[in-house]
């Protein structure tokens, strides 16, 4: 049945495309923070260990959203490793760092999500996508925040 909520097909293909973008790499940063609350050891294994869950349990609900958000435009979303890693900008570690190593990763991770919601921007504004640019809004905030924290973190 064919969409009509105000935003052209071409519009919303286009926001599409830089949301699955976004879908990826916030995929990609659930795995590794997974990963590395599984995985984390020494001094500040507790506090890393509960911090790591609470990033994981708050993307885990985000990638919901921006699934969703690519439905409610019309096209599929991509829900396979094999297309993660392909639109994905992450790169996940070869080896599993120590404690400050995964900090550092997960920082970059951070701030490389914020910039590809940051990328969709201007193509929802054209659009004038209020709820994309919303969306886009929100996950830079936590993911901004987030990294500021851990910036902190290495701070001596």
């Amino acid at each position: 049945m064919k969409i009509d909520i105000g935003i052209k097909k071409e519009d919303r293909a286009e926001i599409s495309k830089g949301l699955s973008k976004l879908l990826a790499d916030s995929y990609t940063l659930y795995m590794t923070t997974h990963n590395f609350h599984w995985n984390v050891t020494g001094p500040m294994f507790n506090a890393l260990h509960q911090m790591f869950e609470g990033q994981y349990t708050e993307l885990a609900e985000a990638v919901d959203l921006i699934a969703e958000r690519i439905r409610a435009l019309g096209f599929p979303a991509p829900g396979t490793y094999q297309e993660f890693e392909k639109l994905t900008n992450l790169k996940q570690p070869e080896n599993m760092p120590d404690a400050e190593g995964m900090i550092r990763q997960l920082l970059n991770d951070h701030e490389g999500v914020a910039k590809t919601a940051r990328s969709v921007v201007p193509q929802a504004d054209k659009a004038s996508d209020e709820p994309t640019l919303d969306l886009l809004t929100q996950r830079m905030q936590v993911h901004e925040k987030t990294a500021w924290m851990l910036r902190s973190m290495l701070e001596k």
